[in-house]
């Protein structure tokens, strides 16, 4: 088994607020961003936070992938959002896809700062 775990703490994004409080948006981008990133989406399911008055608060989701998944999940009233991309490296090197999806999911979101860690799971093959 070898993977990259890519991780982020986002504060204060300055994206759209509908991003962070709209499941279904929120779903549709990641799951669109997963696909023309190079992954494949499996499923996947979010769920729809809301306040006592009815009203919609954060969300959290994931996409479950072949190549493993995406998890994010938001705090509106503070703009924050965590987000992580998983993929397994078994049969293909996914890195350059995961990367790619990670950075653009960065980048929509706009947050004013990041914190982030690559993470490689796993053993390296050995030769025999």
């Amino acid at each position: 088994m070898n993977g990259l775990h890519l991780i982020a703490d986002l504060y204060r994004c300055k994206c759209p607020a509908e991003l962070l409080l709209d499941r279904s948006i929120l779903e549709e981008r990641c799951v669109r961003e997963c696909q023309d990133g190079g992954l494949t989406p499996l499923g996947a399911y979010f769920y729809q936070f809301t306040h006592d008055d009815g009203q919609q608060a954060g969300v959290t989701g994931t996409v479950v992938l072949a190549e493993s998944h995406l998890a994010i999940h938001t705090w509106p009233e503070t703009g924050d959002v965590t987000l992580d991309v998983y993929v397994c490296n078994f049969s293909r090197d996914n890195s350059a896809c995961a990367r790619g999806i990670f950075r653009r999911l960065q980048e929509l979101l706009a947050p004013e700062e990041a914190v982030c860690h690559d993470v490689v799971r796993g053993r390296l093959p050995v030769e025999a």
